[in-house]
């Protein structure tokens, strides 16, 4: 190779160093947070304690394709999106219980 063609891999070096910083320190790790929240929504269960985006805690009642309710006080439901959940606070009992307390 010549001095030119050096010289003008040289200048991409550079560029290529801040793609591989970017790719490994900002779009990685964030790929796989969002791998992880959406991973967490598809697993909702009926009985888990959540909380939502805006702080509000619920215990969940019914799960439907967009949307879930929440039941977050005696005789208090609301009906919030999938998206709106922010993190589970506790797991849910085994499903056969709330099946024979429902009856």
């Amino acid at each position: 190779m010549n001095e030119e063609a050096m010289a003008a891999m040289v200048s991409w070096l550079p560029i290529l160093f801040m793609v591989c910083i970017f790719y490994f320190l900002l779009y990685k790790p964030q790929k796989r947070a969002r791998e992880a929240r959406e991973e967490m929504l598809s697993n909702l269960k009926v009985g888990a304690r959540v909380v939502t985006i805006g702080g509000i805690y619920g215990t969940i009642e019914e799960i439907y394709t967009e949307t879930l309710k929440l039941k977050i006080a005696e005789n208090v439901t609301i009906e919030v999106g999938r998206g709106a959940i922010s993190m589970i606070v506790e797991k849910a009992t085994q499903p056969e219980e709330l099946v024979t307390e429902e009856k």
